[in-house]
């Protein structure tokens, strides 16, 4: 699937679209049952089908990847954040050398609030992004997967990012766009330079899988490619220090079963549901594996730290009776993350964006930047 995933500009960054009614929040529901996967198994997308060989000839002659990572960014009763987001993302996407511009957009999850309805697609994922000339890649949220009454599931979520042909939708209004064709809500993308297995940890706070996902990503952390890095995508944290949801018990039991059986180690995890920006580093001799949650990629709510003593935390901080250390965080405003992939290095940066009521024209602010050998499985301090 080659395409353009972007209009052209008529000249101003933030041109106005008519928002819809936005109806109020239905109460959570407990554990949803999975759809059919759309695809076959073992839910694999390579990211040739998606960008075409061109592109992937270009990434191997590079020996670079870039990529933006994202998550919980649906712009419900306040689109301003989002609409920043998306605005920063495109300016660091206007790089002057073409092996540094994000070839795809990894999304974490919530991309539609707060019950990922069909009929919202537009205003919350379609409009925001028209001018974001890349793919966007999608593990589902708990807002995209909690229903409302009359409503199934992951309805919206499967019209648009799991359909069968790489076409646009009902719900695009005429931009750009086209769906996107992953195999599952669950699936395991392979790039040329690292591989991401995407896990959907449904509605339940703390996360929940079944033992057939489960299974599953046993297998596909025992299969990954050795030769270049692997990173886990999830929606719920394994780690995180806010005051609002904190990390999840569930989710830590089920990494460390999987590797246990597999005999397999993420480089990396990746995780939203947290509004804001934290990154963690877990030891384990002297062997590092980051953490992040990128969760503040437009919902209008952000979610403050917690504190110590009444006392903010300062990082570095050394989670109390853990192998956990909290490197950085950045809770007070939204942004993305860039990802950068060689053959021996990780580079991520972190970047803010103005607040609405700030300029809309200026460049977003680097607020955390690091190197990971993810090789030796250290961090360049």
């Amino acid at each position: 699937m080659s395409s353009s995933f972007a209009a052209r500009r008529p000249g101003n960054l933030h041109p106005q679209h008519p928002r819809p009614t936005i109806r109020p929040s239905f109460p959570g529901h407990g554990f949803q049952p999975l759809p059919a996967p759309t695809g076959a198994p073992p839910f694999h997308l390579d990211l040739a089908d998606v960008l075409g060989p061109e592109k992937i000839k270009n990434i191997q002659d590079a020996g670079k990847m870039v990529c933006h990572i994202i998550g919980d960014t649906g712009g419900v009763k306040k689109p301003e954040p989002q609409q920043l987001v998306a605005d920063g993302m495109e300016k660091d996407s206007q790089q002057t050398d073409p092996d540094s511009v994000p070839a795809f957009c990894y999304h974490l999850g919530d991309v539609v609030y707060f019950n990922g309805e069909i009929n919202e697609y537009l205003a919350q994922f379609y409009e925001p992004y028209e001018h974001y000339d890349a793919p966007i890649i999608a593990i589902p949220g708990n807002h995209d997967a909690d229903p409302l009454p009359g409503s199934t599931s992951l309805e919206g979520f499967l019209r648009n990012f799991c359909a069968k042909t790489a076409t646009p939708t009902h719900e695009n209004g005429g931009t750009s766009r086209p769906a996107m064709t992953e195999p599952n809500v669950y699936f395991t993308l392979l790039t040329p330079l690292a591989t991401f297995i995407g896990l959907y940890t449904n509605v339940p706070e703390g996360g929940q899988v079944q033992p057939d996902q489960e299974d599953w990503f046993v297998k596909e952390l025992k299969n990954a490619p050795k030769d270049v890095p692997l990173f886990i995508a999830m929606h719920h944290p394994v780690y995180s220090l806010d005051n609002h949801h904190s990390g999840s018990q569930h989710m830590h039991d089920l990494i460390t079963r999987a590797i246990a059986a597999s005999k397999r180690k993420p480089e990396m995890v990746f995780a939203g549901h947290v509004h804001n920006y934290q990154r963690f580093t877990q030891k384990d001799g002297n062997r590092e594996t980051p953490f992040i949650v990128a969760g503040g990629g437009g919902y209008w709510h952000l979610h403050n730290m917690a504190k110590i003593n009444n006392e903010p935390i300062i990082p570095p901080y050394v989670v109390p009776d853990s192998d956990v250390i909290l490197e950085n965080y950045a809770a007070d405003r939204h942004g993305f993350l860039r990802l950068e992939i060689t053959a021996d290095l990780i580079t991520g940066r972190y970047f803010t964006v103005p607040r609405p009521q700030e300029s809309w024209s200026a460049p977003p602010k680097l607020e955390d930047f690091f190197q990971f050998d993810w090789k030796q499985r250290k961090l360049n301090r």
